[in-house]
């Protein structure tokens, strides 16, 4: 696999690889590379995570063994990353994955994290971007209410049995996505077993979905 190299300040940059499992790891080690070098630290867990989902997007729904590029540039204060390949039929979307599907959520992870993402179509290929702030966000104010510190307990004993790179990861925005992550399955594994147990698992939501607007002022 070989690559331009980038000369700094922050020069774009681009490589040429072939889409398959192999490859990704290696385009990781490659992100965190660069970013270290243009000192953008904080995102480098973020980077890597779209990145990784981006490349395995082209891997299942393009085909092994295509001919991709990855491209990374700055975009004022966002960190840009494109992935390009040949196909320009079969287009990235935000899928609402089944209750007992393993994938169709790597755009939503993708979204959660960058601040936006689409996809550019040229005569040739298709470019599927995101973009990444580099500027560390103000946390915001979070009330220290029971109901959150359990929540927040829950996510860290799941993440860290079904994820222990995610539990680790640094940086607010990761730590989010991950977390954002590890609910959505949390709640997923909750109606299956409520489902199991013969409960309508619609009702349930419908009820918790009560209780959180009561104690939370949210308009219906």
């Amino acid at each position: 696999m070989g690559y331009n190299e980038a000369s700094p300040p922050r020069k774009p940059w681009d490589l040429q690889f072939t889409a398959e499992p192999e490859e990704v790891a290696a385009l990781r080690r490659v992100m965190r590379l660069h970013l270290r070098l243009w000192g953008l630290e904080d995102v480098v867990e973020a980077a890597q995570l779209c990145v990784s989902e981006l490349v395995t997007n082209v891997i299942t729904h393009v085909g092994f063994g295509t001919p991709t590029t990855l491209a990374v540039s700055m975009n004022a204060t966002h960190l840009r990353i494109e992935v390009h390949d040949p196909d320009t039929c079969a287009l990235p979307t935000l899928l609402e994955a089944g209750l007992g599907s393993e994938g169709g959520r790597g755009m939503r992870l993708v979204e959660s994290i960058a601040a936006r993402w689409g996809v550019e179509l040229r005569a040739d290929r298709k470019a599927t971007w995101c973009e990444i702030a580099t500027e560390s966000a103000s946390p915001c104010p979070v009330n220290d209410s029971p109901r959150l510190s359990r929540a927040e307990g829950l996510l860290d004993l799941y993440k860290a049995e079904h994820s222990p790179r995610a539990a680790s990861a640094g940086g607010r925005r990761m730590r989010l996505a991950c977390a954002e992550e590890a609910a959505i399955n949390i709640i997923a594994d909750l109606l299956h077993w409520l489902h199991a147990h013969g409960r309508n698992a619609d009702d349930v939501l419908d009820r918790a979905q009560v209780h959180f607007e009561a104690e939370t002022d949210v308009p219906a």
